[in-house]
């Protein structure tokens, strides 16, 4: 029987499985969940043992658990570890949600519900994949490894100290994660790296106490504007980040990578126009695509403070706050860059006003060689199934355990992804189209038996 055959004789009781997977809540960053997280991480444990895998363990960290499960029986073939998370984003604001987001459904051939695509759908494939090759063949072309985690979308605080101390028992030839997109319908995509991050959050803080306008006006320093002097200092006006050292470590862009952009054929017109924007803006000297997978950026996400009430309240705020992050790349070292950041702030804050740095985030960029054979590899398998070769991408966001993964392991890392950038992963509403849940399970065999 063809895989194809199969794949569509199983079409509804695939289907079924993950709908029962989608309706647990495993939400990560919520403590009310936490039971959720361990059924969950149960559901997974119990699939893998159905579809073949061996030695399936559910593995306490500090946080929520890990799975693991392994079929080594190929000597002298590849290993491959796949990696997935359980866990799913919030899903506030709920009263945009057409349908409930644990109670999937199906609609125009998009399959609707919290995780769908991020990643429990996804990660489903891979586990499918392998019921197949064993249900078909008896065998598995390779050997296998899964790790799945309950806390990717909380920034995976404790994986990275289990990879460190199971670094044997993960080793493999490479790592294979499915949480990603395509480019767009039908033109498959292969990530050859990922942006890092740094985040602080800034406060200024004046006077013991908010004062009148009027009696004070003119006299003493306002916080909210030594804030917003300060950050306007940040950028000049060609948009690049106006910090000593910020671009150190930032790598020339190719003309090869340059070509690469240009194949996927962006139409910044459109985006401009979807977005109901006057005008793109960023970086001078690159386009949309550069500017958001290959350049760094300083970002403000959060800018608050004084009265923000109803009507006028004249006041001089005492202190006001800023959030801010910064997406990475190539070399930069994320605990420099805060260093940086801090100095700059330090020496452009108003006279009168004092300055709070609280650090958050830091996690290092990843870059892949598009000529790495396990690449070309996925490159082909993508072609097998979808009829057109995959681009190499780079990719703006930041899943900061890949270059753990790809540190701790020293294994190159395939970031095969089956989404689409328009299924609103941590938005409401958030769905998986059909047509690449059913290529994604043949591009996977497909890789699998390439290998």
């Amino acid at each position: 029987m063809s895989y194809e055959t199969y794949f569509q004789n199983k079409r509804e009781q695939h289907l079924d499985e993950l709908k029962q997977f989608l309706t647990i809540p495993s939400v990560s960053a919520l403590s009310e969940h936490k039971k959720d997280m361990i059924d969950a991480a149960k559901w997974v444990a119990a699939k893998l043992e159905t579809a073949g895998l061996e030695k399936v363990e559910i593995i306490p960290t500090g946080g929520h658990p890990i799975v693991y499960a392994e079929h080594i029986q190929a000597p002298g073939k590849p290993t491959v570890l796949v990696y997935g998370h359980y866990d799913v984003q919030p899903v506030d604001p709920l009263h945009l949600w057409e349908t409930p987001p644990f109670e999937p459904s199906i609609r125009d051939g998009k399959l609707y519900a919290r995780g769908a695509t991020d990643d429990k759908g996804q990660l489903f494939l891979h586990v499918k994949a392998i019921e197949a090759l064993l249900d078909q063949e008896n065998k598995l072309p390779v050997n296998v490894k899964f790790c799945i985690e309950g806390e990717e979308e909380i920034s995976s605080p404790n994986l990275p100290a289990f990879m460190k101390d199971n670094a044997d028992k993960l080793a493999a030839d490479v790592v294979l994660i499915s949480d990603t997109s395509l480019l767009a319908k039908g033109k498959p995509a292969i990530s050859t790296g990922l942006r890092g991050l740094c985040s602080l959050e800034v406060t200024i803080a004046t006077a013991n106490t908010d004062l009148h306008s009027g009696t004070f006006g003119g006299g003493v320093p306002n916080a909210l504007h030594a804030l917003v002097s300060l950050l306007a200092s940040l950028h000049d006006g060609q948009g690049r980040v106006a910090i000593d050292g910020f671009y150190e470590g930032v790598p020339e862009l190719s003309s090869d990578m340059r070509e690469e952009f240009l194949k996927q054929d962006h139409d910044d017109e459109q985006l401009r126009a979807n977005l109901g924007l006057e005008a793109l803006y960023g970086e001078e000297g690159y386009s949309f695509v550069e500017r958001t997978g290959v350049r760094p950026t300083l970002e403000l996400n959060g800018v608050y403070g004084g009265f923000q009430g109803e009507g006028t309240k004249t006041v001089i705020p005492k202190e006001a706050h800023a959030k801010i992050t910064c997406r990475l790349v190539g070399d930069q070292d994320p605990a420099r860059i805060l260093d940086r950041i801090a100095a700059h702030l330090e020496s452009h804050v108003m006279p009168g006003a004092r300055l709070v740095i609280k650090r958050g985030e830091q996690a290092r960029a990843f870059n892949m060689d598009p000529s790495h054979p396990m690449l070309q590899k996925a490159a082909d398998a993508y072609e097998q199934v979808y009829g057109t070769r995959a681009l190499f991408t780079k990719d703006g966001g930041s899943i900061p355990i890949v270059e753990t993964f790809s540190r701790i392991l020293q294994a190159p890392v395939v970031m095969m992804g089956f989404g689409l950038p328009d299924e609103n992963l941590h938005a409401p509403n958030e769905h998986f189209n059909l047509d690449n849940f059913d290529k994604g399970l043949l591009t996977i065999v497909a890789f699998l038996k390439q290998l």
